[in-house]
């Protein structure tokens, strides 16, 4: 069970890394942010059911730096306002 949590977590993970570097995904964009955000916490899941401190401290950080992006690219699409573009 925890392999295939593992094997989602780093295909989201790799997905939006080789979209990114292919220029189809902005690495501040929603969807590069929260692929990584869903494939870290999944692995994050996976390392703290069996006890691999140090994958989960490398996934927890992760987690947080993509939450962080996240948080700010929410922040900035919300102050520009549904009429920004017009």
């Amino acid at each position: 069970m925890f392999l295939l949590v593992q094997l989602a977590g780093s295909a989201l993970v790799l997905v939006a890394f080789i979209a990114a570097q292919a220029d189809r995904l902005a690495p501040h964009s929603l969807a590069y942010l929260a692929l990584n955000l869903v494939g870290s916490l999944a692995l994050a899941a996976s390392a703290i059911a069996e006890a691999q401190w140090g994958f989960l401290v490398l996934e927890a950080a992760w987690s947080a730096a993509s939450l962080a992006g996240l948080r700010r690219s929410l922040r900035r699409a919300g102050s520009r306002g549904p009429d920004a573009d017009a």
